[in-house]
């Protein structure tokens, strides 16, 4: 196999992004397109070739293809992904991997062929700053962690944005809001660098700044479980916004804001300096050292060519999709802790939770 035939299901916004970085790439073929929509797979069609699919059942049966692109609304995800890997393909997943843990747990047990690659859609994992960022941590130069704070609050969205298709931010067509729509990257990015917490206490404004029925604010505290908190804190209703990452350890400290890396390094750890020091008021005397990153990675395109290759050549995936089970048990902890009111112990108990979602599209008025 030289190149890797792929079809996709999903023709929204984030599918035409796809097509259009594929129709790039040397080592991917475009032969199906699936669009509950068939004037907008016709559309995609013409523009970059591949057989033209409404039923993405009728696709995985006729074998055109080798792998399947999942971009549909988030529920979607999960019986589109457990269908494809039980036909054989191999997939990769839009972002969250599905809406709840359940869900998640029931797509990744699916994956019983470990020759089938299955990938998940983090594209900022391509980034450079992150990258670097992981290395210090796995190589200890931050020393034991003891906080993380991330103000991820410039996913700005106006209110024509959830007008613009029913099922965005309502409980029963995407399952959430900023949480399961924007903030998957940096719950993954989080888990990722940080590991997940033992315990999460959450407060959430739901529909606060804008008309909808789903979460819109969110601010979230974390305990870990070597004693390091966390803040994360998010919102689409607040501009200009602020993108900043700071995480601190026993040997210093990292922040991660405007595209540039300052890590200020302890010359002394924190824990021994307290230890020996015979000054009441002295710390820890440092070095300001601006780490030079440049870009921020192949995004969208780096997965799917990593995807591609993986398939081809046995790469290494960049996102298994067995661990956006992850960024998604997170996001339904921070909302979990809300609705109930109470600190939340992980691992969440998805099955509670899903239930807990089941009664919220129960109630909703946009059914």
């Amino acid at each position: 196999m030289k190149t890797v035939k792929i079809g996709l299901v999903g023709i929204g916004n984030i599918g035409q992004l796809h097509l259009n970085n594929i129709s790039k790439m040397g080592n991917i073929e475009i032969t199906a397109l699936c669009d509950l929509v068939r004037a907008k797979a016709k559309k995609a069609s013409a523009k970059y070739g591949g057989r033209v699919f409404t039923d993405y059942k009728k696709l995985l049966k006729v074998k055109v293809c080798d792998a399947i692109l999942i971009c549909t609304p988030h529920y979607a995800h999960t019986t589109i992904g457990i269908d494809a890997l039980k036909a054989g393909y191999h997939v990769l997943v839009e972002k969250p991997i599905s809406v709840h843990k359940a869900d998640c747990e029931r797509l990744i047990a699916a994956h019983k062929n470990k020759k089938q690659v299955f990938a998940a859609m983090f594209n900022q994992r391509t980034d450079p700053h992150y990258r670097k960022v992981k290395q210090l941590i796995d190589d200890g130069e931050l020393g034991p962690l003891q906080r993380v704070n991330w103000i991820i609050t410039d996913w700005f969205r106006p209110n024509i944005y959830y007008r613009s298709s029913p099922w965005r931010a309502t409980w029963a067509g995407e399952g959430g809001g900023v949480l399961l729509n924007q903030c998957p990257h940096q719950l993954d990015l989080l888990q990722w660098l940080c590991g997940i917490p033992t315990r999460v206490r959450a407060f959430c404004g739901i529909g606060k700044r804008h008309k909808i029925e789903t979460e819109d604010e969110v601010t979230a505290y974390f305990e870990y479980a070597n004693g390091a908190t966390g803040v994360f804190v998010t919102t689409t209703g607040e501009a200009p916004g602020t993108n900043r990452l700071e995480i601190c350890g026993d040997k210093g400290k990292v922040v991660v804001e405007e595209g540039k890396i300052a890590f200020t390094r302890n010359e002394i750890a924190t824990n021994k300096f307290s230890k020996t020091t015979k000054d009441s008021f002295s710390k820890p005397t440092v070095r300001y050292i601006n780490i030079p990153t440049k870009g921020y990675g192949g995004q969208h395109a780096e997965i799917v060519e990593n995807f591609a290759d993986a398939i081809l050549k046995g790469r290494k995936l960049i996102a298994p999709a067995r661990e956006g089970i992850s960024s998604v048990e997170l996001a339904n902890a921070i909302l979990y802790s809300h609705l109930t009111g109470k600190t939340v112990e992980l691992p969440l108990d998805g099955k509670a939770f899903e239930r807990k979602l089941k009664q919220l599209i129960k109630d909703s008025k946009k059914k």
